[in-house]
């Protein structure tokens, strides 16, 4: 039993709105993307390393990507990277590793964030956290919400009641995803944030959610009592995949539960989830230009340029554009196109799976 908090990280993604730097074999949460030396994966790991014990990581991963998490993270031990037989979005993810854990320490905390995140201000993130740790002992589901800055439309966004002299909010309604339209309207409003995909609960609040929304899934995890940690656990959890739906948390959990509250958080938070954000936190020239490359730049503004070769890169007459060139593959395409990034990679797929 501990009185520190489980922290499990997912890192089972492809990334594929940053191929074709991020590819399949190594995505982008072990790719070492800002140049800090450490991956966001081993990054992920540092943020936590004061608020949880070594051994109360979790890492749940796709199984073809247990040899660069143990690469990566040797500092975990076997037992603590959990791996899936196939991609079934968050829901299943976070069930497997929740219902695990809850089998070896039934009072177990549990703080999910994903492994590619950026967090700029790490002290006020701590903070925060150590307040949605209080908040669900309560019982309560908690969600980070990110207070808004301008009207995106990449994120999902939160609405809250407020209660003043709360340290937590009572979630009213989640909206994935909205139109610029509606975005502007919820920066207006005052009273929706991003979505941060973090979040804090109890391990036993989660299984009752679970069991009340999406009795499916828990019957098929509540069947692995007795099998977790043990070495029929693959072959349980192989089978248990096959019978689940491919679903995220928000969708499965908490949009249906009554017991969903948001503490709002200011951290210097990024999803990192596209070239366009990457392109946001870098350094820029006198042109608003992130130059990673060996280049010369003409009447060139508004771009991001990254070529890992030894090429010399020569670009003239570009506005919002993205170059990139890794391994096999460049590209070139407006930096603001993340919403073509499936059908780039699908067309990629079709010339051969080195491409992807």
């Amino acid at each position: 039993m501990h009185d520190k908090p489980y922290i499990l990280i997912m890192a089972g993604g492809i990334g594929s709105r940053f191929w074709p730097y991020s590819r399949r074999k190594r995505p982008k949460q072990f790719l070492d993307i800002l140049g800090t030396g450490r991956t966001l994966l081993q990054m992920t790991f540092d943020r936590f390393a004061d608020i949880a014990e070594p051994e109360q990581f979790v890492v749940i991963t796709y199984r073809k990507y247990l040899p660069l998490v143990k690469e990566q993270l040797p500092e975990l031990k076997d037992h603590q990277i959990l791996t899936e037989p196939m991609r079934k979005n968050t829901a299943s993810c976070i069930a497997y590793a929740t219902y695990r854990i809850h089998s070896l320490d039934p009072e177990a905390t549990i703080i999910v964030t994903p492994a590619d995140h950026l967090i700029l201000q790490e002290r006020k993130f701590t903070r925060t956290l150590s307040k949605a740790v209080e908040e669900a002992q309560e019982g309560k589901l908690i969600t980070l919400g990110i207070q808004p800055n301008r009207p995106e439309t990449g994120y999902g966004y939160i609405q809250y009641i407020e209660k003043p002299g709360a340290l937590a909010f009572r979630v009213k309604t989640f909206t994935e995803k909205p139109n610029s339209k509606l975005a502007k309207t919820f920066l207006e409003s005052g009273d929706f944030v991003w979505n941060s995909g973090m979040f804090v609960w109890q391990a036993k609040s989660l299984i009752h959610a679970f069991e009340k929304h999406m009795p499916d899934m828990a019957e098929v995890f509540e069947e692995g009592k007795g099998i977790y940690g043990t070495d029929k656990e693959a072959e349980f959890v192989s089978r248990a995949y096959t019978q689940l739906k491919n679903i995220s948390i928000d969708y499965g959990v908490m949009e249906k539960s009554n017991h969903v509250y948001v503490i709002l958080g200011d951290f210097g938070w990024s999803d990192l989830g596209s070239w366009n954000s990457l392109y946001d936190l870098r350094e820029k020239d006198e042109n608003n230009n992130v130059v990673d490359a060996n280049a010369i730049l003409y009447d060139t503004e508004n771009s991001y340029i990254k070529v890992d070769s030894g090429k010399l890169v020569v670009v003239q007459g570009l506005d919002n554009y993205l170059v990139n060139e890794t391994d096999n593959v460049l590209l070139i395409c407006k930096l603001d196109a993340e919403k073509k990034f499936r059908e780039f990679v699908s067309n990629a797929k079709k010339k051969g799976e080195d491409f992807i």
